[in-house]
C-alpha cells in the first residue's frame, strides 16, 4: 500500500525540507486558533536546551503526551507520525539506556531529519521506522507504550489505526496521546473550515465518538480530557486508554 502522493505526507515532507534548512514550519506569529501547535507549547526551556534544534522547529504537536503517558526507565515505546523527533527524543531520556523509543513515519523527509536529531542529540535508543500508522511495522505485543501528537486525527482510518495500536500493545499497555476533537453539533463545513484552518485535523471525531471507537477496538479506562481551544469548533485534547 503506498501513499507518495498522500497530500498530508507531501505537505510534511515539505515542513521537514524547511526545517532541515532553518526555516521554522509555523510562523513566528501564529494565528490564535493554532496557538496549541509547536513545540513551545509544551516543552521546558531545559528541555529545549538539550534538544537539536531543528528537531524544535518541526515540531507541529497539539500537546505532550509525555506528561500523561508516565514513561519509565526500561520501556519500549511507539511515537506514531514522528516528525523530525522531537517526542521520540524526550521519551529515549525518560526510558533510559535500558528503554527503547520507535518513530514512525510516512514521510521519507522527517526520518531523514529525525535520524539526524537523533544522532546530534546521541539518542542511542531511538529507532525510526518508515511506515503509516495504519499498517505499523512492528510485531505483536512488543511495546509498553504508544504516544502521538495531532497525527491521529488525520488519517483517513481511525479504526485501523486503534486496531493497529492494540495489536502492538502488549497486554496492560497503554495509550497516551494528544490529538484534535470536534464539539458535538458541528455541522460538516463548520468543521472542515476548521479543520483546513488548524492544519493538522481530518475527519475530526467527537469526544463520544473517539471513545465509543475505542472502548469498541477493546480499550479498557478510557479518558479524553480536553486541554485547549483549538479555534472553530476544534479542541486539542489528551486521550488516555489501556490495552487489558
Amino acid at each position: 500500500m503506498t501513499h507518495d502522493h498522500d497530500p498530508v505526507i507531501e505537505r510534511y515532507s515539505g515542513l521537514a525540507r524547511l526545517a532541515q534548512a532553518g526555516g521554522t514550519p509555523l510562523d513566528a506569529e501564529p494565528d490564535p486558533a493554532q496557538a496549541c501547535f509547536g513545540a513551545a507549547a509544551y516543552t521546558t526551556a531545559d528541555q529545549r536546551d538539550a534538544i537539536p534544534e531543528a528537531a524544535l522547529r518541526a515540531s507541529l504537536g497539539c500537546g505532550n503526551p509525555l506528561a500523561v503517558a508516565d514513561l519509565q526507565p526500561g520501556e519500549t515505546v511507539l511515537d506514531l507520525g514522528s516528525g523530525g523527533g522531537l517526542d521520540v527524543l524526550l521519551s529515549a531520556r525518560r526510558v533510559g539506556p535500558t528503554g527503547t523509543v520507535y518513530g514512525l513515519d510516512a514521510s521519507q523527509d522527517m526520518l531523514e531529519l529525525a535520524r539526524a536529531n537523533a544522532a546530534q542529540a546521541g539518542a542511542d535508543n531511538a529507532r525510526f521506522l518508515h511506515g503509516h500508522i495504519e499498517h505499523i511495522p512492528l510485531s505483536d505485543a512488543t511495546v509498553d507504550v504508544v504516544i502521538s501528537n495531532c497525527v491521529i486525527n488525520l488519517s483517513a482510518d481511525k479504526p485501523r489505526v486503534l486496531a493497529e495500536i492494540f495489536r502492538v500493545l502488549r497486554p496492560g499497555g497503554r495509550l497516551g496521546i494528544s490529538d484534535v476533537i470536534a464539539e458535538d453539533g458541528l455541522d460538516p463545513d463548520q468543521r472542515a473550515a476548521a479543520e483546513q484552518r488548524v492544519g493538522c485535523a481530518r475527519g475530526t471525531l467527537t469526544t463520544d465518538q473517539y471513545r465509543h471507537l475505542l472502548i469498541r477496538t477493546g480499550f479498557t479506562d478510557v479518558t479524553i480530557t480536553i486541554i485547549s481551544d483549538a479555534g472553530g469548533g476544534l479542541r486539542s485534547a489528551i486521550v488516555q486508554a489501556i490495552r487489558p
